[in-house]
Order: C-alpha cells, then sequence, then structure tokens
C-alpha cells in the first residue's frame, strides 16, 4: 500500500495534539468529555489499563495477519469506525472522509443517523466501502421502516439501532461552556418508548444484520440472543450517558459468556491503541469500534490522516500480536491477559504519556488517579 500524506505523523499522540491545534474549545470539550462527574469515561480507560498481557514465545510469528471475517466481508483489521453524530464540525464534509478511508483501507463505516450530512451523498462518495448504518429511532414503525428501506437501497448492508439514549444525559462539560448539543431533537420521545418488541419486530422485516448498540450486561445480552439480534455492541456510548457505569473492558467477558458465540460482539469505550485492540480480541470481541480517535484524526487532517491513524493501529497490533506470539487474531484468547495494575492515569487522553497532561486532563487531583 503506497504510504499516506501524513506518514510523517510517527505517533498517535501526534495526530490527537494536531486535532488540538485545529480545534476549538467547543469541538474540542465534546471529544474529551462525558456525562455529569466523567466517571464511566475514566473506567472505560482504567478497564483497559488494568489487564496486562501476558507473552510466548518460540512461536513462528515470521508473519503476522490481523485479518477478520465480518459476516462474509473480509476486513484488514478487527476495527470499525463507529458512529458519531456532529462528524462536521471536525470536518467540512463530516463523515465522507471517513468512509472514504474506510473504503480504502478495508475496514468498516458506522454511519450515524444523526450526523448533519446527506446521507445518499456520503454512500456515492465510497460506493465500494462496507457501510453500516446506525439509528436513533425517532419516528413511528413507518418512519423506521422506512429509512431502513432507504438507506438498504443506498448500499448500506447492515443495521444498528442505539438502546443506551432513552434519554439525553447531562454533558456538564459542554453545558459549563453553553455548548448546548440535541437535547430537543424532533420525534426524540419515539427512542425512550423503544422496546425489546420494536426490536422483534424489525428483526421481522429485515434480512439484514441486526446490531445493537449500547448493550451493557450478560441479561440483556441474553435476550438479544432470543430475540435473533446478529451482534451485540458493547458500550456506555463512551461515558457520554449513565454516569457511573462500569467500563466497557470490564462488562465484556460477561457479554462474551452469555453469548456464547450464537452472535458477534462489538466493543468500544475508551479504545486508542493497538494494545488495546489486543486486549478486547483476547477478551473476546471481534471488532472494536473508534469513536474518539476518528474525531480526531478527522479534525487533524481529513481522510488522509485517517488512513495514517489506521495505519499506525495496524503497526501497533501487529506488534503486539508478534510479542505476544500469535500470528493470527483467532489464536487470541483470555490466557494472554490478566488482571493487573493500572500504570496510566484514567483520563481521555491517558492512553497517550507522551502527550502533554494539560491538554486535555480535566482539572483537579482525580487526573493524577491510576483507578477510579
Amino acid at each position: 500500500m503506497v504510504p499516506s500524506a501524513s506518514s510523517e505523523l510517527l505517533t498517535l499522540h501526534e495526530i490527537v495534539r494536531q486535532a488540538r491545534s485545529n480545534l476549538g474549545d467547543h469541538a474540542w470539550h465534546y471529544i474529551v468529555g462525558g456525562a455529569e462527574t466523567e466517571t464511566a469515561l475514566r473506567r472505560n480507560r482504567w478497564a483497559i489499563d488494568r489487564l496486562a498481557l501476558r507473552p510466548r514465545v518460540l512461536r513462528d510469528v515470521g508473519e503476522v495477519s490481523a485479518a477478520v471475517e465480518w459476516f462474509g466481508h473480509r476486513l484488514r483489521l478487527p476495527i470499525l469506525f463507529a458512529p458519531i453524530g456532529g462528524l462536521e464540525h471536525f470536518w467540512d464534509t463530516g463523515p465522507i472522509p471517513v468512509t472514504q478511508a474506510a473504503g480504502e483501507f478495508g475496514v468498516p463505516h458506522m454511519l450515524s443517523s444523526v450526523c448533519a450530512c446527506d446521507i445518499a451523498e456520503v454512500a456515492a462518495s465510497a460506493p465500494s466501502a462496507l457501510k453500516l448504518f446506525q439509528i436513533y429511532v425517532h419516528g413511528d414503525p413507518q418512519w423506521l421502516d422506512a429509512l431502513i428501506e432507504r438507506v438498504t437501497g443506498l448500499g448500506y448492508t447492515q443495521i444498528c439501532l442505539t438502546v443506551d439514549t432513552a434519554v439525553y444525559s447531562r454533558r456538564e462539560r459542554d453545558l459549563a461552556q453553553r455548548n448546548i448539543r440535541r437535547a430537543n431533537v424532533p420525534g426524540r420521545e419515539w427512542q425512550a418508548r423503544l422496546s425489546w418488541k420494536d426490536i422483534a419486530r424489525v428483526r421481522s422485516r429485515t434480512r439484514l444484520p441486526l446490531i445493537l448498540k449500547g448493550i451493557a450486561s450478560a441479561d440483556d445480552a441474553r435476550i438479544a440472543v432470543d430475540h435473533g439480534v446478529d451482534a451485540v455492541y458493547v458500550s456506555n456510548h463512551g461515558g457520554r450517558q449513565l454516569d457511573h457505569g462500569q467500563g466497557s473492558m470490564e462488562v465484556l467477558p460477561e457479554v462474551v459468556e452469555a453469548v456464547a458465540g450464537r452472535l458477534k460482539v462489538i466493543v468500544d469505550g475508551g479504545f486508542c491503541r493497538g494494545t488495546d485492540i489486543v486486549k478486547a480480541l483476547c477478551t473476546g470481541a471481534d471488532l472494536v469500534a473508534l469513536g474518539r480517535m476518528q474525531c480526531v484524526a478527522l479534525a487533524a487532517g481529513g481522510k488522509p490522516v485517517l488512513m495514517r491513524l489506521l495505519e499506525l493501529l495496524e503497526m501497533e497490533i501487529r506488534i503486539a500480536m508478534a510479542l505476544c506470539g500469535v500470528s493470527r487474531v483467532d489464536q487470541l484468547n483470555p490466557a494472554y491477559i490478566k488482571v493487573s495494575e493500572s500504570m496510566l492515569p484514567t483520563y481521555t487522553w491517558g492512553a497517550f504519556p507522551m502527550l502533554e497532561a494539560a491538554l486535555s486532563a480535566p482539572p483537579g487531583p482525580l487526573s493524577n488517579h491510576t483507578s477510579p
């Protein structure tokens, strides 16, 4: 593959730093922040950092591949660009560079239904990309059916319903700056009324793979299996909905055990580095979704930097796999991880100790804590 135009970016934290220099305070804090005390946000990082990798040696790792299969598609990396509303705040053409970079590199992009964009234009910008569509339900069943029919006709091949947004959270970082977003979206009451009956109805009306985003317990994962869902997406909305919940990686093992291979598992929440992704794969995730890292790469330079993000993650993933003694993703399992002590601060960019802590650490002594 020809190196991207942003190959001068040698580390992931350089992408974050470039994004900060390009963004105003409102957009930056929208990326960085979470709900209320930001405890759930911090727990996302803590739940990843508390896992130590356990390497095996003297194994043939002369050729290492991070490729995986996903509903009949061969992906170059087990990575998904997560659905994010408001991408237009980070790049003038919003999600278009994300879909294009994902398609060229060989990973999926899940477009958010609340992106301020022309869905048809986004789809046409990358005809061969693997395109997934995420839906906030803001209308009656006929509204939902019509939306699914429309995006299916545009080439979106998998549907995701977000199920952890019955009400909109209080995001105090944004509120303190009077940066008010989407609190009163027309039709929001339909999201609050969403139930398992609606999931059963959608399942009966589409043959497309159906994903539920916002699963945070084994009990709900088992109910999803019973409803014929094809994948569960373990997420606490990046710590941006219910505060004081568990970190996604803390929840992931019980969800993986509950579904027992009967459906696929996606996870997001604080994932920044290749080693983070390897830990999730060891735990049983099929794909790891990137939200904040997608935003900073987009803000740092659009499609070229998104491509560079994926290149750097691929390097880190393959190095971690090789040093753990595995050459294929399907060889990773829980034997390669063990709960240990987190050594990094638990703020949003705690995975990047070379990045100036003052860049985004919240005020007060919590920014130095190593556990919630």
